[in-house]
């Protein structure tokens, strides 16, 4: 895992291209490597920062170039063996022993037929020195993120955005359709950007520029296509889906340096964390807990004891980390590492992780992430089929509901009430139609209330945002409910959100995560399962939890669902209460106009008093202040809607 940029036919790309290799240091401390060429009549650079995971010598250095190819890479190819093999059998030679080289050379003998080949994650640069092409690519699942700018015919990339923003800021304008999006999802979707200049590869995907100024796109992954064709490809057993998920997680263990988990005592993380235990004895494993009067306040479970269950019962070397984070300090922090405004706290556990792992020594965690999207685990998913159920009760009947909720409090002075907060969250949505119910269960705002936010010239801008969630949950041919709902969230909800914060966090610390079941042959096992299977008897993931049960005991596998999260309403009630006062009355956002300084107001306000949840909404505007704040100090410019 590394850092990756470059510039292509850019003026002076030489020294911008290493102040970008600068600024992404942080993901790949082991060593630097630089690369230059004539390319019709400019030039091309390379930069790349490595961490090193396989083939630790100079064999594996990057930018790496052989046979008329220069290669800067970010990623792990798990099936590097099996392709090195096929590739030997055609001729080829190799120095090392790295999935580098056999990229190189895959790309040399198949060029862009080799992208449906690979098995990982990856975003990279290939330049031809004997045609004077770029090609960017992208892994087919977006788990590894590339940021590029195009002006005049020549191009510049990063692994990070915050490396774009800080050489080129003063040509950059923010994108006030990423920020309201931001404001609904609480990040920015893939399929935006922060600043209207730049832009993210979309998964399965690659872009080749020519000397000439012309530009080929291409895409070589279509998910909404694997997974229209995976529902009539024949259902999977439990015992099959088991194999899938162990194929995956054995290939995710293929590294030269130590590899840990993640294990928070939930299904996916002790899954993985016992397959992984099968194949590599005493491997150790990290899990946070918070303090005891934040989880109280919260009403978290106590997921510390799951964990240390299966780390004994597996022979794990468990580490146990306490959350008590001087947020004040983290909070803008986090905001610059994570690129985007992206408001899910649980970037801060991540990077708490990885930081002590990183500490002992380990380059390369583990994560359970991708399990609940794929294998319909959230409590949104099976909220919404509640609310299907809901629907059929006479409306005379669920106003009266309706209105007994709505007066019940979220909070006491001394603790909060998830029961409340959940019957609350599932009546604003339980009345409405499928897309539109789907995207309330898991965003902060209703349109009214969006509206009701920001500047009221933005009106058309939140109908363009909402309108391109309902395009892309209705662009497939799925049948199946549950798997809509699962195909919206790895298209949407997965990476923009969960692998986003995942790689932004644990880069910074200079640690790799891997995520076994975000794995091209898990998501298609995913899909040929029905969603009668997936969520059935009140239980969510339950084909997933059938799978497991041939490694894990029933206390782990049927327990309640754990949250990575963090413990926000005590945070918002004391560690960040003045912070948020100040935000309101003084910060950039309500100076700029952008939002509205009496909603904030009300919004603090039922937040304080415990009538209503608001504190993930009042976290987001703090995560986006402090990025506004940092992205108009950098020289991005202003766009107001007309």
């Amino acid at each position: 895992m590394c850092g990756i940029a470059g510039s292509y036919l850019w003026p002076d790309g030489g020294p911008l291209t290493d102040r970008l290799t600068e600024v992404i240091a942080h993901r790949g401390p082991d060593a630097t490597g630089r690369y230059r060429h004539a390319a019709g009549d400019g030039e091309v650079h390379f930069g790349h920062a490595r961490l090193s995971i396989i083939d630790l010598s100079e064999t594996g250095e990057q930018p790496m170039v052989a046979d008329g190819l220069a290669l800067t890479y970010n990623g792990e190819l798990y099936n590097a063996p099996e392709l090195r093999a096929k590739l030997e059998a055609h001729g080829a030679r190799f120095r090392g022993t790295s999935d580098t080289e056999v990229l190189l050379r895959a790309w040399r003998h198949w060029g862009t037929d080799c992208l449906p080949m690979l098995r990982g994650m990856f975003a990279f640069a290939v330049f031809d020195e004997r045609t004077g092409e770029l090609t960017l690519a992208r892994d087919q699942l977006g788990i590894k993120p590339l940021y590029l700018l195009r002006r005049d015919g020549g191009l510049v990339f990063a692994s990070e955005l915050k490396a774009l923003a800080s050489q080129l800021g003063d040509s950059l304008h923010i994108d006030d359709a990423a920020l309201v999006a931001s404001l609904l999802y609480y990040w920015v979707p893939d399929s935006r950007c922060a600043f209207r200049e730049a832009e993210k590869l979309p998964p399965g995907s690659w872009l080749r520029l020519r000397p000439d100024g012309s530009a080929q796109r291409g895409t070589y992954f279509s998910l909404r296509d694997m997974a229209d064709a995976a529902e009539h490809a024949g259902d999977l057993t439990p015992a099959e889906l088991h194999e899938v998920v162990a194929d995956s997680t054995r290939a995710h263990l293929l590294s030269d340096v130590p590899v840990a988990t993640f294990l928070s005592g939930g299904l996916d993380s002790s899954y993985l964390t016992a397959l992984a235990a099968q194949h590599q004895p005493g491997i150790s494993a990290y899990t946070i807990g918070f303090r005891s009067e934040d989880a109280k306040f919260e009403a978290m479970p106590d997921d510390l004891r799951y964990a240390r269950q299966v780390a004994a019962r597996y022979g794990v070397e468990l580490h146990e980390i306490e959350i008590a984070p001087d947020v004040h300090d983290l909070l803008p922090r986090m905001t610059y590492h994570l690129d985007e405004p992206i408001g899910d706290p649980a970037a801060i556990n991540t990077f708490l992780i990885c930081s002590a792992a990183r500490e002992a020594g380990v380059k390369v965690m583990l994560s359970g992430m991708g399990a609940d999207e794929l294998f319909g685990g959230y409590r949104k998913h099976l909220a919404n089929l509640i609310a299907r159920r809901y629907q059929r009760i006479p409306a005379t009947l669920r106003r009266p509901v309706h209105a007994a909720v709505d007066r019940l409090p979220v909070a006491s002075a001394r603790r909060g009430y998830r029961s409340v907060r959940f019957a609350k969250r599932f009546l604003s949505f339980a009345d409405l139609p499928e897309e539109t119910a789907f995207r309330r269960s898991y965003t902060l705002y209703d349109r009214a209330e969006l509206l009701d936010l920001i500047n009221p010239d933005l009106a058309s801008t939140v109908d363009d945002v909402l309108t391109e969630h309902a395009d892309t949950y209705h662009d497939t041919a799925l049948t199946d409910v549950v798997n809509r709902m699962c195909l919206a969230d790895a298209r949407m909800f997965l990476p923009g959100l969960n692998l986003g914060y995942t790689d932004r966090s644990s880069m910074a610390a200079s640690t790799e995560v891997r995520v076994p079941f975000v794995d091209v042959e898990v998501v298609k096992a995913a899909f040929r399962i029905p969603g009668r299977e997936k969520i059935a008897g009140g239980q969510g993931k339950l084909a997933l939890k059938r799978a497991a049960s041939e490694l894990l005991p029933p206390e782990i596998v049927y327990r309640p669902k754990g949250l990575f999260s963090a413990p926000l309403r005590a945070w918002m009630s004391r560690d960040l209460a003045p912070l948020v006062r100040e935000v309101i009355h003084d910060g950039a956002l309500v100076s700029s106009g952008f939002l509205r300084r009496d909603t904030l107001e009300r919004l603090a306000a039922e937040d304080a008093t415990g009538r209503e949840d608001r504190s993930k909404h009042l976290w987001h505007v703090l995560t986006l202040e402090y990025w506004y704040r940092a992205a108009t100090e950098a020289g991005a410019g202003q766009v107001r809607a007309a």
